[in-house]
């Protein structure tokens, strides 16, 4: 195949960019030139905004494109119109932020979506984000009708994560010690590892399979992903549980400040149903694997880790310990 991927050098782009050149494929690159630059040096590569330069790609054919960065309709309606053509598979990658709340458990591909009150804003933030992809699939889907394939992952993880989610707990279980943990060792994360996600998309693209599939792996309990991270490193680490009320009133924030837990309200969406993905073909590498690689990428990459670093330093957490055991002699 001939392959346009749009992005393609941070993270699941790159993984799928490099399983599709060890399957013998071609690739293009269409980016911004800004991150990872010198990734895939023998790769074709078109430098450009995808708002204003999209036409570079005018003229040009290939087999499929995926679209790793699209979160504006307007903008991502600019691709559709001009690969529509010139494309016979046009993958988009959206996110499971599209479901709308309240979400049930093990919820799938037709649940309810969320609604913008405002559909025409190009802010993209934590309230219009899932608003904006559900535009964006709709979108294509409307431009190129039948030969669209979408993809809604979930929490994506391993080693070149650029958010600082998976790899806050990689890293600080493996420095040991007492580690303050959220919630409750039951409480539900879902992710999906950036590497298998990249490296189904190009089998789903060799297949020529289009529809909607979730993205995830079957939920963890929080408590189980901890001991995977210290049995990894061979730390010392032990678990302190926090209760939501005691961190609701410390002011921690879920999810920013204390990476993959996102409270009550966020179980649901822990917990989805991706039975559709697995049955066409998604497979998922143990959980020690992706956390041992991304392990050895942080501890190679400590400037990149630490410019992101936007979670709880050690001084606040062992205050937060200290704070805890005072109120729980």
């Amino acid at each position: 195949m001939n392959i346009l991927s749009i992005g393609g050098t941070g993270f699941m782009g790159y993984f799928a960019t490099e399983h599709a050149l060890s399957r013998g494929h071609a690739v293009t690159l269409f980016n911004r030139g800004k991150t990872d630059r010198d990734a895939f040096p023998n790769v074709e590569k078109i430098i450009g905004d995808r708002d204003t330069a999209i036409d570079q790609l005018r003229g040009r054919h290939w087999d499929a494109v995926i679209d790793t960065s699209g979160y504006v309709p307007r903008i991502v309606g600019k691709a559709a119109e001009l690969l529509a053509d010139a494309v016979d598979r046009y993958l988009f990658i959206s996110s499971v932020s599209v479901y709308a709340d309240p979400l049930p458990p093990n919820a799938d591909e037709d649940a309810a979506l969320r609604t913008l009150s405002d559909p025409t804003t190009e802010v993209v933030d934590g309230e219009t984000y899932g608003g904006l992809k559900v535009l964006c699939e709709q979108t294509v889907e409307r431009i190129i009708p039948g030969r669209v394939l979408i993809i809604r992952p979930c929490v994506i993880v391993g080693p070149r994560d650029p958010t600082n989610r998976f790899d806050y707990w990689v890293e600080r279980v493996a420095a040991g010690g007492e580690v303050l943990a959220p919630d409750s060792p039951d409480y539900p994360m879902q992710m999906i590892g950036a590497r298998d996600l990249g490296e189904w998309l190009i089998r789903l693209l060799e297949a020529r399979t289009t529809g909607i599939y979730n993205a995830v792996e079957p939920p963890y309990r929080f408590g189980d992903f901890l001991e995977a991270c210290k049995t990894v490193s061979s730390s010392d680490a032990h678990f302190t549980w926090l209760s939501e009320s005691f961190l609701e009133a410390q002011k921690v924030e879920a999810w920013s400040q204390l990476p993959l837990w996102a409270a009550e309200a966020g179980k649901t969406h822990n917990q989805m149903n991706g039975a559709r993905a697995i049955a066409a073909g998604l497979t998922f590498r143990p959980l020690n694997d992706t956390i041992r690689e991304t392990l050895e990428w942080v501890r190679a990459n400590p400037a990149v880790v630490q410019k992101r670093r936007s979670t709880l330093s050690r001084e606040r957490e062992q205050a937060l310990l200290t704070t805890w055991h005072a109120d729980h002699l």
